[in-house]
């Protein structure tokens, strides 16, 4: 029998959802519109209002080449970042769960990574990458030009997949050993009684019940690459070198606030919002089909 909370007067219970309606129309509804308003209008010269234009400014943003190129960009940057994040991610987690020695010190060093902000750890990346301080400027010394992503795109494109990859293993981390330890030791010790080794139990029974896990984390991986990679490209490259590393969500950022094209990045936004979207649908409706949750 199911039990309902019961109020005895509609002013509490408008009470009770007036914070979380005014957070979300604030910071969600409220942006999207001005968004949308910004994307159909143009800024008259000199001021004076905005004019309704249509769908100029998404005509002259499928027309620029540039924007095709961030856009490719972006999609390799969150093939690269969800696949590297999730994969070490993984590694570490089925480690720990075999509960080797020190496991419970790992596992607590393992999640500290993602209380760090992401400028703040961009700041350090940006100093282990550099090529005449950090780390390999010792490489560089032995093989000159081997590493500069200051002025080699691909290099710069790897500081930032690794930076940013680096915070989000922690977050999957607790996702995957919260998966691994819900799995019934019954199961492992069952197959390890039959003679099978850790890496077929890890095939054969481990992964194909953590598929849940990691379709969830696969859609949260993917669509958080897509708009929270701001603060590691900000503090690293700045879009650069020569525009290499200049995706979606920093473009919006240089044209509106640098470029003062606010129409113009407002109509990026909004193709943005609709490419999550449409890759989160993707997922759901072709991915999950082969999810099996019991």
């Amino acid at each position: 029998m199911e039990h309902h909370a019961q109020f005895r007067t509609r002013w509490l219970v408008a009470l009770l959802l007036a914070p979380q309606v005014l957070l979300v129309f604030t910071f969600f509804y409220w942006p999207a519109g001005a968004a949308l308003f910004w994307a159909f209008t143009l800024e008259q010269p000199w001021g004076g209002g905005n004019a309704f234009v249509g769908f100029d400014n998404f005509t002259s943003l499928f027309a620029d080449s540039f924007y095709w190129a961030s856009v490719g960009r972006t999609i390799v940057f969150a093939l690269a970042s969800s696949c590297l994040a999730m994969g070490m991610a993984l590694v570490l987690a089925l480690f720990c769960d075999r509960q080797l020695r020190g496991y419970a010190y790992y596992r607590t060093a393992l999640i500290w990574p993602y209380a760090v902000a992401a400028p703040a750890a961009a700041v350090a990346f940006r100093y282990v990458f550099a090529p005449e301080a950090g780390v390999f400027a010792g490489l560089n010394a032995m093989y000159p030009g081997l590493w500069n992503p200051a002025m080699s795109g691909t290099d710069a494109m790897i500081m930032i997949i690794i930076a940013y990859s680096w915070k989000f293993i922690s977050y999957n981390f607790i996702f995957f050993l919260a998966g691994l330890q819900a799995i019934p030791r019954s199961l492992i010790e069952a197959a390890a009684m039959d003679g099978s080794g850790v890496l077929r139990r890890m095939r054969d029974i481990q992964l194909p019940l953590l598929t849940p896990t990691v379709f969830f984390l696969l859609v949260i991986n993917i669509t958080d690459s897509f708009v929270d990679s701001f603060g590691i490209i900000d503090i690293t490259t700045e879009g650069g070198p020569a525009k290499a590393t200049n995706l979606m969500v920093y473009k919006i950022y240089f044209d509106g606030f640098k470029g003062l094209d606010y129409s113009g990045a407002a109509a990026q936004s909004i193709v943005l919002m609709v490419l999550v979207m449409a890759l989160t649908f993707v997922q759901f409706r072709y991915v999950e089909r082969k999810i099996h949750y019991k």
